[in-house]
């Protein structure tokens, strides 16, 4: 039950409550059960309710004694309804007990969505560019929902525990050692079928290992599709997805033969020992049939509940890998957080310097070796160089996502590594290559749900961006849905949305990072209109092969063999 102590330590407050809850409830079903056995003598003759508890059996005899002492009679009306009151209270404390599992078992699904969130949003860029897609996919769609309902599992086994120790404290009472005889044969059932808990505990990791792989290809294979089918490759991929659902479905497999084995083992097992007690209750000690008839009713409840208590930890341990398995994610994810960096208030009003960086990707991946190079405030920087040279990784820097192995970069002359890094990348509006649009509104793409920004700001984005021509020309303007991935627009507009994106929190620093390569000359030529309106406002960096936004540079830099090189906007080939 360690997966159990860790909610607890988790959700201290919440658990003391449903415990509490249970608690009350077993009380309320125990006494409820007690008064049955006076009313069972009642009803059959055999009770001599009359003249006191001298002549009653011990349990019984507690029993009528605290009756009295309350001023209750021994009636049968009064012990059914002492019947009532104690299944109406058990059933009170239960509804709270099962509300409180409800809400904390939403929070712990919620809780570990975020945690994995913000321990990846907050980590390093290089972790970040090493971690699956699917993995991530997996742990906030599934293992968080596996790791919640382990909780209500486990939190279910404690009620029937409880339950069972109510009704095993009964059957004690009533005969210690017909029901020590029937309590040791049950604990010998769940001591030898544990077995197909420790086989369900071992589907339950190869699930949450499959269902990482098998997520992990979904997300990548979904994402190149149209590749797959423009080169009729669907097989391939059929036979990848084919192979993880297979082996999926033979640890689910191993899940059920488990769970539909410890069903029958259980049922036959217990009914055998309570038979057991009921022939050393009549048989060997000779008690009196009403005391037998409730000392069945208790055995037969502690048995059912406690079969319940070992089928509810099975199904515990079949998600509790998804638990720790996201718990070891988020703390992977937090030790490889980003440096708090500096405290310096940023400015960006003399323009941004390089100097004599360097710069791997571990020991023999080296990108720049004393790369020196000037972004002036307010001018439109260029840099061009074939696939490889560091071109996003000088981005990244000048971002800081990465950090230097050797240099200094200086904004405005401070360091950029004294900088607030979060203060520094609110000044910056970033364009990348991949135009992604969520599938939703105009408004909704340009602001992502930022209920501070005003209609006036997003109008002055999109013509800042020269896109607000065209939108004033749909029929819904700016809450036309622009469909999946922006399909409905062109690529021209598409791209003139996300640079309104990247404009609208008015940054000092925009980059566009191939914004035109997938564009028609068009359409290029309209986002080089809108840079070289953008010159002197804000400071413009851009990667690009697009001889238009080359010929509007104010300065162009080929990188090659890891330095920058300064060139004259007509030698670019």
């Amino acid at each position: 039950m360690r997966l159990m102590l860790s909610f607890f330590r988790a959700y201290r407050g919440p658990t003391l409550l449903m415990l509490l809850a249970l608690l009350l409830s077993g009380l309320a079903e125990g006494i409820g059960l007690s008064a049955l056995l006076p009313a069972l003598n009642i009803a059959l003759g055999t009770g001599r309710m009359d003249t006191g508890a001298a002549d009653l059996s011990g349990y019984e005899a507690v029993i009528v004694e605290t009756l009295h002492s309350l001023g209750i009679a021994t009636t049968l009306g009064n012990m059914l309804l002492l019947v009532l009151l104690g299944i109406f209270f058990k059933s009170v404390f239960l509804l709270l007990a099962q509300r409180q599992v409800g809400y904390t078992a939403a929070q712990v699904g919620t809780d570990l969505r975020l945690n994995m969130l913000r321990a990846i949003l907050r980590s390093r860029w290089e972790y970040f560019l090493h971690q699956p897609a699917g993995r991530l996919t997996n742990a906030l769609a599934t293992e968080a929902e596996r790791s919640s309902q382990s909780f209500v599992h486990g939190a279910t086994a404690i009620t029937f525990l409880i339950q069972s120790m109510i009704y095993g404290a009964v059957a004690f009472a009533l005969s210690w050692k017909a029901s020590l005889v029937a309590i040791v044969a049950g604990a010998i059932v769940i001591g030898l079928s544990h077995f197909l808990v420790r086989i369900t505990r071992r589907a339950g990791r190869r699930q949450t290992s499959l269902l990482t792989s098998l997520i992990g290809n979904l997300t990548d294979i979904l994402a190149s599709v149209k590749a797959m089918k423009a080169m009729a490759r669907e097989g391939q991929a059929d036979r990848v997805l084919a192979s993880d659902t297979g082996k999926l479905n033979k640890a689910l497999r191993r899940q059920v033969i488990a769970a539909a084995g410890l069903d029958a083992g259980q049922e036959l097992m217990f009914a055998g020992f309570i038979c057991l007690g009921i022939y050393v209750a009549l048989g060997i000690y000779d008690m009196e049939l009403p005391t037998v008839m409730v000392l069945v009713v208790a055995l037969g409840r502690a048995f059912s509940f406690l079969g319940k208590v070992q089928k509810q930890y099975q199904k515990l341990v079949q998600g509790e890998s998804a638990y720790w398995a996201m718990l070891d994610s988020i703390s992977e994810a937090r030790d490889a957080a980003e440096s708090a960096g500096g405290a310096a208030p940023p400015t960006l009003a003399t323009g941004i310097r390089f100097e004599g960086v360097g710069f791997s990707y571990g020991e023999n991946a080296s990108v720049f070796h004393d790369l020196t190079l000037d972004i002036r405030a307010g001018s439109l920087t260029t840099l061009v160089g074939p696939s490889g040279t560091g071109k996003t990784t000088l981005v990244d820097l000048v971002i800081g996502l990465l950090q230097p192995t050797q240099g200094e970069i200086r904004v405005d002359g401070e360091p950029l590594s004294g900088l607030d890094p979060r203060a520094w990348r609110r000044q910056i509006g970033y364009v990348p290559q991949d135009t992604v649009l969520l599938h939703s509104s105009i408004r909704d793409n340009v602001t992502l749900g930022d209920p501070d920004l005003t209609p006036e700001a997003i109008e002055q984005a999109l013509r800042d961006a020269g896109a607000w021509d065209f939108i004033q020309a749909l029929p819904d303007g700016v809450d036309t849905v622009v469909g999946e991935r922006g399909g409905k627009l062109s690529g021209g507009q598409r791209q003139r949305v996300v640079i309104a994106r990247a404009l609208i929190n008015q940054p000092q620093l925009l980059i566009l990072d191939e914004a035109t390569s997938a564009l028609d000359p068009d359409s290029e030529q309209a986002v080089r209109q809108t840079m070289e309106a953008l010159k002197g406002r804000i400071t413009l960096l851009a990667i690009s092969h697009n001889r238009g936004m080359v010929e509007a540079a104010d300065c162009v830099y080929r990188l090659r063999d890891g330095r920058a090189e300064p060139v004259i906007a007509g030698d670019v080939a």
